[in-house]
């Protein structure tokens, strides 16, 4: 890991800046600044919560004392496009010997101009989200896999998947188990420093990247947490999720769900929430038995008397556990996947 500045221009809230704040939430110690002009003299704990008091700030040329290495692009705009202004401040960045991570769906390694300037000083850009080559397809491995896999599902995008993945990851491991940690997207990557970038396979491969990762995975495993990607009942991102779960093919599932959102992401109504778990149960159906275990909710809209509430009505209507990890811990989360393992083993 490096010494991170985040660029997230108009995006540094909860939500838009995903990558930067996953790694501001895990490792502040890295993190320098980040620069979003519309909240520049703010800290990171003024704007998300969280973060202490890493400084935001106007433009890179400010970031230039605190001796950068690295400079990350935060947020994904949908279409991953580079706009001027943050060509302007990656430019500025590889002046600097910077060198540049971005999840974007345009490569930076091959934009010409910023291909140019990072030969000339000498820096390594990373595309997070470059796709396998050459591409791998499905084999039917799951048929034969010994150690169990975990997904992280969701009844919408941007409703905590990769979260709550990264923090199973972190929670089983601290009660002992071997766990492993397969990214799907730009954060969980970076984070983990495995996976694939499943939204830019294309579609025939999606099923088998996934499993090809899945396959390497240290046979001295208890259990593989795969990052789940956008919604099965979302029409813009259905895709991208059933090419996951029957790439996964998984034991057990995580429900991640915001209990107050109305609307999903392309302000479509939210699809029935019982009838979102049977739809992901019955698309496993005609391979393996499957079984969501429990709930990890995003309630930071709601204050501590609602979303106590919404835990304890899941918990009541469904009979499995509902949390969220990081406002309220475990809860019987983590107890439930641990005795899941303890059966398994």
């Amino acid at each position: 890991m490096g010494r991170y500045v985040i660029l997230c221009r108009g995006a540094f809230n909860y939500i838009l800046n995903k990558t930067g704040n996953m790694l501001i939430r895990y490792f502040p110690d890295r993190v320098l600044a980040v620069i979003d002009p519309q909240k520049a003299g703010k800290t990171a704990q003024d704007v998300i919560g969280y973060g202490g008091d890493i400084p935001v700030v106007n433009t890179f040329s400010e970031t230039v004392s605190l001796r950068p290495d690295t400079i990350l692009i935060g947020n994904a705009p949908q279409g991953g496009r580079i706009t001027p202004e943050y060509r302007a401040e990656i430019l500025a960045a590889i002046a600097a010997h910077c060198n540049v991570i971005s999840g974007m769906h345009v490569f930076l390694g091959e934009d010409p101009e910023i291909r140019s300037a990072a030969d000339r000083a000498g820096v390594e850009l990373t595309d997070l989200r470059r796709p396998p080559k050459p591409p791998h397809f499905p084999r039917g491995s799951w048929k034969d896999r010994k150690t169990p896999v975990m997904l992280v599902v969701g009844t919408d995008c941007d409703t905590g998947k990769m979260t709550t993945a990264w923090e199973l990851t972190l929670r089983l491991r601290q009660k002992g188990w071997k766990v492993e940690f397969v990214g799907t997207g730009q954060t969980g990557i970076l984070l983990g420093g495995q996976g694939v970038p499943v939204d830019a396979v294309v579609a025939d491969f999606m099923a088998g990247e996934i499993e090809y990762v899945i396959d390497h995975v240290s046979e001295n495993t208890d259990l593989i947490v795969v990052e789940g990607q956008g919604s099965i009942t979302n029409m813009y991102y259905s895709g991208v999720t059933l090419g996951l779960l029957h790439g996964a093919m998984p034991d057990w599932m995580i429900m991640t769900h915001e209990p107050n959102r109305t609307l999903d992401v392309t302000d479509y109504p939210m699809a029935d929430l019982e009838s979102v778990m049977r739809l992901h149960v019955d698309l496993m159906k005609p391979f393996k038995s499957s079984k969501i275990l429990g709930f990890n909710l995003l309630t930071h809209a709601l204050n501590e008397e609602e979303a106590i509430h919404a835990m304890d009505d899941l918990e009541s209507k469904f009979n499995i556990p509902a949390t969220d990890l990081i406002r309220f811990g475990n809860r019987e989360l983590v107890t439930t996947i641990d005795q899941e393992l303890k059966s398994w083993t």
